[in-house]
């Protein structure tokens, strides 16, 4: 101050300072182009290995369905030709025969075809459920039935069925638990138990398929319902073939159950067992039971 009105300010300045502080300023910005340069980098990398990987996959899907759909157009063919020929035509036994395989033979290419376009449809979210109480004993049965007769190996079913009925669209739920236990059969030891139960838990009915088959790796639990995915039986002398398949059952199961507003899940250790358990949601406004609208619900 020079008196009480007037007085001098000076301000110092630091050029090496400034320069430093500027050079650092400049440091760091181009430190940090690297890391968004190298996050680019990698998140390109990973696409290209997705794009890698899907590709794969597709190829993979392509030759499992040529593959499998190889067979029964072979079968169709041969069946054919050999009514055409008139061979057949003094042996009406092998002739019935000839016909039942030929329907065989294309129920499976139909099913091979539904499943696919329902898998479509249900990721489209284009797929109508008719849902309604039904009893699940037939439908198990039924299945039962079916593969004790299509069986290649011994195999024993029991069943625990608790929770008697079922608030689902049937059609598409007999479809998943066929896949279930197809699994259990395909991926099993030289002797196969098929346990299937049904309790009535939070809310939720759970329906379980319990196999003693060869279990699944802890690592490919989390992967094994993605479309296209398979867990392929390692070669360790045990004698367990190879499996055919398109990777789409289990996805088929997961996308079923969640359009019912329910989920499954899988408890499994190798060498053991596999358990799957489709759980759906009880009905907010229930209906009549199978037993008070008069259909017959044997008791286990």
């Amino acid at each position: 101050p020079l008196d009480s009105l007037q007085g001098v300010r000076a301000r110092l300045l630091n050029l090496r300072a400034e320069t430093v502080g500027s050079q650092l300023y400049y440091l760091l910005g181009t430190v940090a182009g690297f890391f968004f340069l190298a996050f680019g980098i990698a998140k390109q990398v990973d696409i290209i290995r997705r794009q890698d990987k899907l590709s794969q996959m597709r190829e993979d899907f392509s030759y499992a369905m040529v593959h499998d759909m190889k067979t029964p157009i072979s079968t169709l063919l041969m069946a054919v030709r050999n009514l055409r020929s008139g061979r057949l035509d003094a042996k009406p036994e092998r002739k019935r025969e000839h016909f039942d395989l030929l329907e065989k033979e294309s129920l499976h290419l139909l099913d091979l075809t539904n499943r696919v376009l329902t898998l479509s449809k249900m990721e489209h979210h284009q797929l109508l459920l008719d849902k309604d109480w039904h009893p699940l004993r037939p439908v198990v049965d039924e299945l039962i039935q079916v593969f004790e007769a299509k069986a290649a190996k011994p195999v024993t079913f029991s069943t625990d069925l608790q929770a008697e009925a079922v608030y689902a669209d049937m059609e598409f739920l007999k479809e998943a638990l066929s896949n279930l236990i197809d699994n259990a059969l395909k991926y099993s030891k030289d002797t196969v138990e098929v346990r299937i139960a049904s309790r009535q838990e939070g809310g939720f009915v759970r329906i379980s398929v319990r196999d003693n088959g060869i279990g699944i790796p802890l690592s490919a639990q989390r992967t094994i319902f993605d479309k296209f995915e398979r867990v392929l039986p390692r070669d360790d002398g045990s004698g367990q073939k190879k499996v055919s398949g398109f990777g789409l059952g289990l996805n088929y199961v997961m996308n079923v159950t969640r359009e019912h507003g329910g989920y499954v899940s899988v408890e499994s250790v190798q060498g053991r067992f596999s358990e799957f358990t489709i759980s759906l949601p009880e009905s907010l406004t229930p209906g009549p039971s199978p037993k008070e609208r008069g259909e017959g619900m044997e008791s286990e």
